[in-house]
């Protein structure tokens, strides 16, 4: 996925659970993406840039990317 860079918080998830990633692509719009327990899937929400601390996100390695959720990105972003 070109241009594609995800992030991890290093703030605690506040709904507890696991880790909260979040993704942009070339310069567009910030996505959070938590693992919904009850459905069994990613979900994400697109995050205003003000609402957002950049300072608290550090750069996720893709090997820790989990494989479902590089599953759901590759949906997410249409080449």
């Amino acid at each position: 996925m070109k241009g594609l860079r995800l992030y991890l918080c290093k703030r605690a998830n506040p709904l507890g659970g696991g880790h909260i990633f979040y993704s942009q692509r070339e310069g567009g719009p910030y996505y959070r993406w938590r693992f919904e327990e009850l459905r069994g899937e990613w979900l994400c929400a697109r995050i205003h840039g003000a609402d957002l601390s950049l300072t608290d996100l550090v750069s996720a390695p893709w090997k820790d990317i989990p494989a479902l959720l590089k599953t759901t990105l590759d949906q997410h972003y249409v080449e």
